[in-house]
């Protein structure tokens, strides 16, 4: 039979198809779900946002405050989904990583509300940990690393990633990125002291909505948008142990395009 191969199990070409239509079926839940609840949401979050306005009483400030959250967060979840099934193509220039690097980790340092995040740069002692936060360790090459690439796409992948592992250390937790190039490509690494993802999760970190809480990683399509960026620019994500102890996440992007996955 077409598309399967010996044993029952399809093949690379049936499998590649399989992918397709099951990004397809995505694709058409979100797109029908944006229309369904978006209005809905905007209802709620507006009423929400107005009520709150006008509202003296602490205790029902903050209820309110949850609500309009609570629905911008549905719908931001709606967009991711949509992003994932059917992602903008890639508008390619040439992007020196290691300044987009810098910006990223400086951004997560300030954009992390709900941890305290300390930024340090270059080789910082292993012993070394935050006080009461997440110790946040940035160690560039002092060189430019230049690539054909979407920088507003990757910074939405380096910033997916290095909240992914924020979250998943506790207090006092280190997470280090570190750059390098190759031949003919670009490697970033995100380690973390976190408690690491176990082997049998592995293969489903990056399936949307997939969670890992046994690993402390949290329920989302972070990982899932960045796969799907960093597969837009011909790249790889993928998933070891760290030296920290905890999981490494290890992103190559070449230098030249190589593949577009549409």
């Amino acid at each position: 039979m077409s598309g399967s191969a010996p044993g029952g199990e399809p093949d690379d070409a049936g499998s590649q198809r399989l992918e397709q239509l099951k990004l397809e079926a995505l694709a058409d839940f979100a797109a029908g779900a944006g229309h369904e609840m978006n209005n809905p949401l905007a209802v709620i979050a507006g009423r929400a946002q107005l009520l709150l306005s006008d509202e003296p009483d602490p205790e029902r400030r903050a209820s309110l405050a949850l609500i309009w959250a609570q629905a911008q967060r549905v719908h931001e979840m709606i967009a991711d989904a949509m992003l994932f099934a059917r992602p903008p193509a890639p508008q390619f220039e040439q992007v020196e990583l290691v300044a987009l690097l810098g910006r990223v980790l400086r951004e997560a340092a300030a954009e992390l509300p709900e941890r305290t995040v300390r930024l340090e740069w270059g080789e910082v002692q292993r012993s070394a940990r935050s006080d009461s936060g997440v110790l946040l360790v940035g160690r560039l090459p002092d060189r430019p690393l230049s690539a054909q690439a979407d920088p507003d796409q990757l910074t939405v992948v380096f910033r997916a990633l290095l909240r992914n592992a924020v979250e998943a250390v506790g207090p006092g937790g280190r997470v280090e990125l570190s750059a390098q190039g190759e031949a003919d490509r670009v490697i970033v690494e995100i380690d973390d002291d976190g408690p690491g993802i176990p082997d049998e999760a592995r293969s489903h970190v990056f399936n949307p909505f997939y969670s890992g809480r046994q690993a402390g990683r949290g329920l989302g399509m972070g990982l899932s948008k960045a796969w799907r960026l960093v597969g837009l620019h011909g790249g790889s994500i993928t998933v070891d142990r760290s030296p920290l102890g905890g999981a490494r996440l290890r992103v190559e992007i070449p230098y030249q395009p190589c593949r577009i996955d549409a």
